[in-house]
């Protein structure tokens, strides 16, 4: 195993290695595996044995069609089928939603789910990235989202909640203020493929208000909630047009046997699903104190079924996963291809306490040696790849996020580049942006300039793009630059936001919703403020630092990441959780 981790993790296109090449390469035997987020504890053992007695017939004879299996699966959640398509995972949709419903551009945070970049830039379609800071603990400031949006010009805008890799939730209410700002635009996706982990309100999904607007599309996940990535299914909700579109693209045979299957037993297991959600909950919050405990490893707030690390200073992520994998036989997901991570950081499934106390041993033995608090060693020699990394890097560079190669100049010539995330706590507004159809949004940028902006301008620019170059650069522009922001800037970049602006913005922001977006009423107009020549750089917060405002990353997200959520809201033993998450089904 050990001298073939780098061909191991050389030879997928995917961030990590299959459990069943694992497998191969091992004992018989695949490693404690903290890398995919399924549910360790559903199907229970005897939903297996069940499986299991009737494997001769799964798997001899054709499925159903997928209307029927999306007819059974409607019924358990009480949803509508004509607002429900099923498709053979979420990549399915996610790609079907590309073709059908993404034109041509796309805005999503990022760290973020891969395809949710990947697959757009595939088909030439422009990618809006909009970076989340490390700073304000990864959360997710929907005003400023909204501003970023305006500005691009972008058409589909995709919120992941939570977020994948670092667990971020966002609360009903603010997204669906965020859905109806957007109103005008030509798709809004909300990806909640992790939602049923959630414990932060009694039902934060959307899906019901999808289904009213004309323009919205909730993306639901089975594999990773009913512990069964190998059995590729899932859902999104839309209205019956929207819904129907993708439905008619789909192929009459896309679900199989084991969909099929697994779908029609469900309903006599809600008990046990609605357990093996509580108890994913109490493991994560235990999880989360013991890798807290590590000394220099910062451990963020979430609401999925997984936790994200970022390591002690001198710690390199890919000998780390390398390390634990063949010295300790875990895997885990080290994030350095994710677009807006580094190999800094790493995803940690939640799993079983008995596996957690084995995962503490093992980091403390590749962290610190053998003793916990020693000095943390430079894990300076290893493979040092991060699987993706490259694909990605040059994908992004070579086109600025536009998709196919030649698209890049077309970009920067029709809006702002990709920015950095403004600076942490800058928000200019206590809402959303009201929709384009409903007032004009100005062309000019908010009162405050983002912190993050780059102060120089590449060298050397192709000839194609325009020398008009705006105010903000990508963050894959060359360090080779000159030292003062070229006089030719558009000269409105520096004008003030209209007065009318704060008035379409609602005056309070309800209080489940703290620290993102402050108060309208709280912020002052400040005159118009210059470009600054020079910026400094914004590192990664030291650890035990607070992060914006003099808040901690857990409280910008409004909790503290450990304590655990009023357990109002969870399904009893009796019922079926419903398409919201967590309310009752009947």
């Amino acid at each position: 195993m050990a001298d073939n981790v780098t061909s191991l993790f050389r030879s997928t296109a995917a961030h990590s290695p299959s459990m069943a090449a694992l497998t191969r390469e091992g004992d018989g035997s695949g490693p404690v595996d903290f890398c995919i987020p399924c549910n360790p504890y559903f199907p229970t053992p005897a939903m297996f044995d069940e499986m299991a007695a009737r494997l001769r017939d799964i798997i001899t004879y054709y499925p159903s069609s997928a209307d029927t299996i999306t007819s059974e699966l409607c019924n358990l959640l009480q949803l509508p089928p004509q607002c429900v398509a099923m498709g053979n995972g979420s990549t399915e949709l996610i790609t079907w939603i590309d073709h059908l419903l993404v034109r041509e551009s796309l805005a999503i945070p990022v760290p973020t789910f891969g395809r949710w970049t990947d697959q757009p830039m595939e088909t030439g379609k422009r990618v809006d990235m909009f970076p989340l800071q490390e700073s304000s603990g990864f959360a997710l400031d929907l005003a400023q989202y909204a501003e970023f949006i305006r500005k691009r010009g972008t058409r589909v805008a995709v919120i992941c909640n939570p977020n994948n890799p670092d667990g971020g939730f966002l609360h009903k209410h603010a997204l669906v203020q965020f859905m109806d700002a957007m109103a005008d635009l030509d798709l809004v996706v909300i990806d909640e493929s992790f939602l049923e982990f959630a414990d932060a309100e009694a039902e934060p999904s959307v899906v019901q208000e999808a289904m009213l607007r004309p323009n919205v599309v909730v993306l639901r996940s089975l594999g990773k909630n009913f512990g069964l990535h190998g059995i590729r299914f899932g859902y999104l909700v839309a209205n019956p047009a929207l819904a129907g579109r993708v439905r008619s693209m789909l192929p009459k045979w896309n679900l199989n046997s084991f969909a099929e299957h697994v779908v029609f037993m469900l309903k006599e297991h809600g008990p046990e699903y609605a357990q093996s959600l509580q108890q994913v909950r109490r493991d994560r919050l235990d999880m989360a104190n013991q890798l807290a405990s590590l000394p220099g490893l910062t451990v963020y707030p979430s609401q999925g079924n997984f936790l994200f690390v970022r390591l002690p200073v001198g710690a390199e992520g890919t000998v780390v996963r390398d390390r634990m994998l063949t010295e300790h036989r875990i895997l885990v997901r080290e994030c350095g291809n994710k677009v807006g991570s580094s190999s800094r950081f790493l995803r940690l499934v939640v799993r079983p306490q008995v596996d957690v106390r084995r995962l503490v041993s093992g980091l403390e033995q590749v962290l610190y040696g053998t003793r916990r608090g020693t000095a943390v060693p430079e894990l300076a020699t290893g493979t040092s790849y991060s699987s993706g990394t490259a694909a990605v890097d040059r994908l992004v560079s070579a086109t600025n996020g536009a998709g196919m190669q030649g698209l890049a100049a077309q970009a920067i010539g029709a809006g702002m580049p990709i920015p950095a995330a403004a600076q942490a706590g800058q928000s200019t507004g206590a809402g959303m942006p009201m929709p384009a159809t409903a007032q004009a949004i100005p062309q000019q940028v908010p009162q405050q300039v983002p912190q993050l902006i780059p102060q120089q301008v590449p060298q050397q620019v192709p000839p194609q793009i325009p020398q008009q170059i705006p105010q903000q650069v990508p963050q894959q522009i060359p360090r080779q630059i000159p030292q003062q922001v070229p006089q030719q800037v558009p000269q409105p970049m520096a004008a003030p936001v209209p007065a009318q602006f704060p008035a379409q913005v609602p005056a309070q922001i309800p209080a489940q919703f703290p620290a993102q977006i402050p108060a309208a009423a709280q912020m002052p107009v400040p005159a118009p403020a210059p470009v600054p020549a020079a910026v400094p750089a914004t590192g990664p917060t030291p650890p035990g630092v607070p992060a914006r405002g003099g808040l901690t990353a857990a409280q910008v997200r409004g909790t503290n990441g450990l304590t655990p959520a009023p357990a109002t809201g969870w399904p009893n033993a009796q019922s079926w959780p419903n398409a919201a998450g967590m309310g009752q089904a009947g």
